[in-house]
């Protein structure tokens, strides 16, 4: 069995790499650091392929598939936030954090959904956030890119159920976790971070029994269900004073 993980030199998706390594898997493990990659081959036991590649280049994503196409599980799982004014924040990176966290997760996800559909087996884990399901003022790019994952899953979810077919997909929707995030987003968290290793081993446990929402955490499957039931203006409004918390002084 093997597994190919974007995102995988740091945090979240570098514990799911040692997760699933220690569970049997070989990996193809992706990210622009190839030093951080390789350092982390040497820690695991399974067979490791490390790829240096910068996804926000829609055709890195179609090489990638192409080099890479015999694939049990792939987890979407690279990038990144910026926090600030919508018309304050720098419109190049906003591209680029469009590219990483949409462009990317959207062609890797059909390319091997097409693979694994012909196969009538796989499983396609995109890690989003509990952003994707409440708009987030001050961080207005990040949450549509998350409610992007989080749409597109729900509809692929739905597609896959109507043809009985045997291919799993799964969302990941974490809160705050303790991970190099906050630095690239300049921000800090204003609720407690979770540990990125007992989310990634959440989220491994929850993909393989085939769970499709993964919400780790009791204040973030409250904060998805208040997010549901409550008026988008209202959400708006706490999720603002949120994101003015952790904005770096």
């Amino acid at each position: 069995m093997k597994a190919l993980i974007t995102g995988a030199s740091s945090g979240i998706g570098r514990d799911m790499a040692k997760e699933l390594s220690g569970k049997g898997y070989d990996l193809v493990l992706v990210a622009r650091d190839i030093e951080r990659l390789n350092e982390l081959k040497l820690e695991l036991k399974t067979n490791i392929k490390v790829e240096s590649m910068d996804l926000s280049n829609a055709d890195n994503c179609k090489r990638l598939y192409d080099e890479n196409r015999d694939i049990d599980i792939l987890i979407n799982n690279a990038g990144f936030g910026d926090c600030g004014f919508f018309t304050d924040t720098k419109l190049e990176k906003e591209i680029q954090m469009i590219n990483t966290n949409v462009v990317a997760y959207h062609i890797l996800t059909k390319l091997y959904l097409q693979e694994m559909k012909k196969k009538d087996s796989g499983t396609i884990l995109n890690v989003a956030s509990i952003a994707g399901f409440m708009p987030g003022p001050l961080m207005a790019t990040y949450y549509a890119t998350k409610s992007y994952v989080v749409r597109l899953s729900e509809a692929i979810r739905e597609e896959l159920r109507r043809e009985k077919s045997k291919v799993q997909i799964s969302i990941l929707c974490p809160g705050p976790v303790n991970t190099n995030f906050n630095n690239v987003a300049n921000v800090r968290f204003a609720l407690k971070g979770l540990s990125s290793e007992y989310v990634a081993k959440y989220a491994i446990t929850k993909m393989l029994k085939k769970k499709f929402y993964i919400i780790p955490g009791w204040k973030i499957k409250l904060a998805k269900i208040a997010s549901k039931i409550s008026p988008t203006n209202l959400v708006a409004r706490v999720s603002f004073k949120m994101q003015n918390k952790k904005i770096e002084k």
